[in-house]
């Protein structure tokens, strides 16, 4: 039996919905996050980005071989930016894991995709539920504490800013370049960000515990070729607005793998914050889709 085309296998994803391909994207690179963090203490937080960037590029680079020689200008800057948006949310997300939760700082960081959902809404509820979205990220930074606490929610606010860019980019590449071409690109030029802040711990951590390349490899495969490669398949049909939305879920998600692996419990004052981030998403998303239901079966269409 002949093994299955390119072809077919994106035909095959492409029959998955794009909400299910952007939640395990989520629950992917949450899981990852959370096992690189358990190796914090050997490879820190910027060399543990670097690990997972590396590998992951690598990878995927062999994985794709990217055709490029026919790439215009247009492509080439679409591919430049978006793996500047990676590679800055990457490691500020990483050092922000360093000093506070992962739940907090994913909370945090979606303030990215929140601010996004509000760019593109059409309706005044989509306002409301962001309004209670955002109270819960303010209940998570009342309780922070000390300069490594401030330090870890600057970081994660910058991480933010790069998640709102890689949304808008990662559609606009996808659209402009087939297949995962540009993602693998990407992922390259996110290498090159990194390495020149964190490539010293890497190699440091690595010699302490050679282990460590295996680890990193199935932390590159969670949190960075598997959830990228979903999410660009996600955002050819799925709105950025709603794809935002849909990020939402990230901080109940990242903070259960922080429980789960690294061990990291939550406050009632953390639960409730998240509580009211998981409320917001499951209001937006159940208004759109009803407003949708009573305007017109098609899709929102994406911006220009």
């Amino acid at each position: 039996m002949s093994a299955p085309t390119p072809a077919r296998d994106g035909d095959r994803a492409a029959r998955v919905p794009a909400p299910a391909l952007a939640v395990a994207a989520m629950v992917s690179v949450q899981l990852g996050a959370a096992i690189a963090k358990t190796h914090f203490d050997v490879v820190g937080s910027v060399g543990a980005a670097v690990l997972r960037l590396t590998i992951g590029a690598v990878v995927f680079a062999l994985v794709v071989r990217p055709a490029v020689r026919s790439w215009d200008r247009a492509q080439w800057l679409g591919a430049l930016g978006l793996g500047l948006a990676l590679g800055g949310m990457n490691v500020c997300i990483y050092v922000a894991f360093a000093s506070i939760p992962i739940g907090i700082a994913v909370t945090v960081e979606f303030l990215g995709p929140l601010a996004l959902s509000l760019v593109y809404t059409r309706r005044w509820r989509d306002v409301v539920w962001a309004a209670l979205a955002l109270a819960g990220v303010v209940l998570l930074g009342v309780g922070a504490s000390g300069p490594a606490a401030v330090a870890g929610f600057v970081f994660a606010v910058v991480a933010a800013v790069c998640w709102a860019a890689y949304i808008v980019l990662n559609r606009h590449v996808g659209a402009r370049i087939p297949g995962v071409d540009g993602l693998s690109v990407s992922l390259v030029v996110a290498m090159l960000v990194a390495l020149p802040v964190g490539a010293g711990a890497a190699v440091h951590g690595v010699r302490a515990d050679p282990v460590l390349l295996l680890v990193f490899g199935a932390v590159a495969v969670l949190s960075s070729v598997l959830p990228y490669a979903l999410e660009m398949q996600a955002l050819r049909t799925l709105p950025p607005r709603v794809f935002g939305v849909l990020q939402s879920l990230g901080p109940a998600i990242a903070a259960l793998a922080g429980f789960a692996i690294a061990g990291e419990a939550l406050s009632a004052r953390e639960l409730v914050a998240l509580a009211c981030v998981t409320l917001a998403s499951i209001g937006v998303t159940v208004s759109g889709r009803r407003e949708r239901g009573r305007s017109s079966p098609v899709p929102d269409a994406p911006p220009a």
